[in-house]
Order: structure tokens, then C-alpha cells, then sequence
């Protein structure tokens, strides 16, 4: 039977992270797939004490809520990110499902078929899901270790006048970049020059190495009101809370808001209030320092892997922070035909195909450190390493 569906679902991808996790997961697979967090780092015992407090509390709390988000979790966002120098009115902050929630929302309010939106190439791949589903036309912007290339952005502003520029520009997904300084500011300044809107992606900002090198967020440095920043706590407390936030320009928000109202009218309000619960009775900065150091070890064991592959021109950044390596081997090898080697050898990564907008790099793929303790690490690498050196054997 033809069920006749909407002309749009022509546009919508399955994630490729997804598919790879449905079938390792079948398995004895070690997986470096997923950009999973560590759930023996999850604080079960203080989770369980917030949503208790939540359910057995004023009886509101079980109430509809408003679709922009419970008020004191909204207040206390605001008190954190000012910490960080993004001062920013409570009222302008939507609490979403998830940060994925803030992408699809912000693109549903913003982009009519074939509107340009500018990103990296490659880049966070769930948010070129959304985007395609929307039917822009999404454009690749040169990149190097820091950043956007100034001089491809701006000739690409000027050729295509795009509606919005996304970037994940902290400890980024896939590739684990960070942006310096000076783009940062650059990026703002040619926004502001061509009057484009900037979408800040930040899920890993917190899940820096070492603080003292911790970049400020773009938004945190824009001073004409060009920047949406979203932000999540799935890395920080738990993914299952499913709690994300965005802010940014007033107009912008209220329209989102309205969408919200006809997709879901509020974020899970008692997800809403444990979390409330949790930032004031617990320590989430002591505990996001756990997760920083505890990463900080298994990123390390696993360079120390990759150090000793063999195969001439493998390359790859070290992390400053984040859940992931981004490696490059040599132009021959596709790493997608080589992923079936490495599940049948027992260890999966994510080939790097998926995460580019065009012109995609095959001898690519995406690494998760955070999800493993140091000895499946050390035993995942050893599968992945005997994969890759017989591809050398064979060259």
C-alpha cells in the first residue's frame, strides 16, 4: 500500500551512528562508535534524591509547565553561564529535549527550502540530518586546526549570503578541534559585517583537559546579538534527562518557543525539577571535574595505541578536551569497506564519511575514548591496530 508521505521525507537520513550501534551492539563488539559518556560516572545516588524530591514535593510540579522551561532551572542556567561571561537574561533561555531539540527548532523558525547555512566540513553529523530534512542547502567552509579559514568564509558569505553559520567550534564532533581566539572573534566580526546569524553548538565545552586553556564561548564574546547558543547536560549528568538548553536573541526564542508549543508544549517538567534539585544540592562542578580527569586517562591510553600503529601517514589531533579522536589514514584506504574487518575482529568505530557535507575524505573515521575503561581501551585497540596493520601488510 502507498501511505503517500509528506514531499519532505525524501530529505530524511538515518544517522550512520545509529545504524553502526544496531548491529555491533548484537555482538561482541568492543565499540568506539557511540559518542557515549561514562555511566559508571553517572551520580545515580544524588539523581535518585533530586527526582525524589521532585515527585514528592509540591504537587505543581507533576503539573503542565510552560513551554519555555521551569523557571528556577532557567535562573540557575543563567547563574552558570555567567561564570563562564555569557550574561544572559533568563528570559531568553528555552529549556529543549536535548540540544538536538534546539537545532531542529531553530531550523523549523528559520530556513525556507534552499536557504544556505555555512558549517565545517566535517561537522556534527545528527545536525546535517536536521538541516537536509529542512531542504536547505548546506555549504562546507574550508577549515584548518583553528577554525574556520577566514578568507573561504568570507569570500562564501559574500557568493552565497547564507542564513546562519554552524559551528561546534569546542572540542568539536567529530574531529575534536578547537577554535583559537582570533576566529572566534573574526567569525563575529564578518557575522555582524554581513548581518548572519551564528548557531553555537557546545556539548563538550565543559569536557576540557585543562582549565586554564579553556576557550570562551563564541557567544560569550558577542556583542550585537548574532549568536544562539545551546549547550546539554547528557554529557555532564545523565543523556537520559534528556535536558539541553538554548539561548539567544529575543525574537528568535519567542518563535521557538511557539514551535515548541505545537511540538511537545514543555520539556519533561520533572526531568526539569530534579535537575533543579541537583544543581543546588549537589556538586556538579566537583563532579564534572571527575569526568575531565577520568577522560583525560582513557584519551591517553588510547594515543598511546594509536603511537604504535604502523602505517605510514596515519594522522590525527590530540584532544584538548571532548569524547573523540578523528584519524586519517592514508588516501587508499576507505574506512568504511574496513569497518566490516574491524567488527568481525571484534572493535567498531564510526567511518568518517558521514559527518562531511561534501567532498568527503574516505580514509577517515571517529574514535570514542569515554565510554571504555582503560583495559577494554587497551584490548580494542589491539583488535583495531591488527586490522589497520594488515592493511599496511597489504598496501
Amino acid at each position: 500500500m502507498k501511505y503517500g508521505f509528506a514531499e519532505r521525507v525524501r530529505f530524511m537520513k538515518s544517522s550512520a551512528v545509529r545504524d553502526i550501534l544496531k548491529v555491533i551492539n548484537q555482538g561482541n563488539v568492543i565499540s568506539f562508535a557511540g559518542g557515549l559518556p561514562e555511566e559508571n560516572l553517572f551520580p545515580v545516588e544524588a539523581v535518585d534524591r533530586a527526582f525524589h524530591k521532585a515527585v514528592t514535593g509540591d504537587p505543581k510540579t507533576l503539573q503542565y509547565g510552560e513551554t519555555e522551561g521551569v523557571s528556577a532551572l532557567r535562573e540557575l542556567l543563567a547563574l552558570r553561564m555567567r561564570k563562564k561571561g555569557l550574561v544572559r537574561d533568563p528570559g531568553n533561555i528555552l529549556i529543549t529535549s536535548g540540544s538536538q531539540q534546539a537545532i531542529d527548532l531553530f531550523s523549523r523558525v528559520m530556513f525556507n527550502k534552499g536557504d544556505v547555512i555555512l558549517t565545517e566540513n566535517p561537522t556534527y553529523l545528527a545536525a546535517l540530518q536536521v538541516f537536509e530534512s529542512y531542504e536547505t542547502n548546506v555549504i562546507a567552509v574550508n577549515s584548518d586546526d583553528d577554525g574556520m579559514v577566514l578568507t573561504d568564509l568570507e569570500e562564501k558569505i559574500v557568493r552565497h549570503k547564507p542564513k546562519c553559520i554552524y559551528v561546534v567550534p569546542t572540542y568539536s564532533n567529530p574531529t575534536g578541534k578547537v577554535w583559537s581566539l582570533e576566529r572566534r572573534l573574526k567569525l563575529l566580526e564578518l557575522a555582524n559585517q554581513y548581518h548572519v546569524v551564528i548557531f553555537e553548538d557546545d556539548p563538550y565545552g565543559e569536557l576540557q583537559f585543562d582549565e586554564a586553556e579553556a576557550p570562551p564561548s563564541i557567544a560569550s564574546l558577542d556583542e550585537n546579538d548574532l549568536v544562539l547558543y545551546t549547550s546539554t547536560f547528557s554529557k555532564t549528568v545523565v543523556p537520559a534527562l534528556r535536558i539541553g538548553w538554548i539561548v539567544g536573541p529575543h525574537q528568535i526564542i519567542r518563535i521557538m518557543a511557539q514551535a515548541k508549543q505545537a511540538t511537545d508544549l514543555h520539556t519533561n517538567s520533572i526531568s526539569q525539577h530534579a535537575l533543579v534539585h541537583l544543581l543546588q544540592d549537589f556538586d556538579i562542578d566537583q563532579h564534572i571535574q571527575t569526568i575531565r580527569q577520568t577522560y583525560y586517562e582513557r584519551m591517553l591510553v588510547m594515543k598511546r595505541l594509536l603511537d604504535e600503529v604502523s602505517i605510514e601517514g596515519l594522522e590525527y589531533t590530540v584532544p584538548k578536551g571532548g569524547m573523540f579522536f578523528w584519524v586519517k589514514l592514508p588516501a587508499y584506504v576507505n574506512t568504511t569497506k574496513l569497518l566490516n574487518k574491524a567488527v568481525a575482529e571484534g572493535v567498531a568505530y564510526v567511518p568518517g564519511d558521514s559527518f562531511y557535507v561534501s567532498n568527503a575524505e574516505q580514509n577517515t573515521f571517529r574514535l570514542n575514548f569515554t565510554n571504555a575503561e582503560p583495559a577494554l581501551i587497551e584490548e580494542g585497540m589491539k583488535r583495531l591496530v591488527k586490522v589497520l596493520d594488515e592493511i599496511n601488510v597489504h598496501s
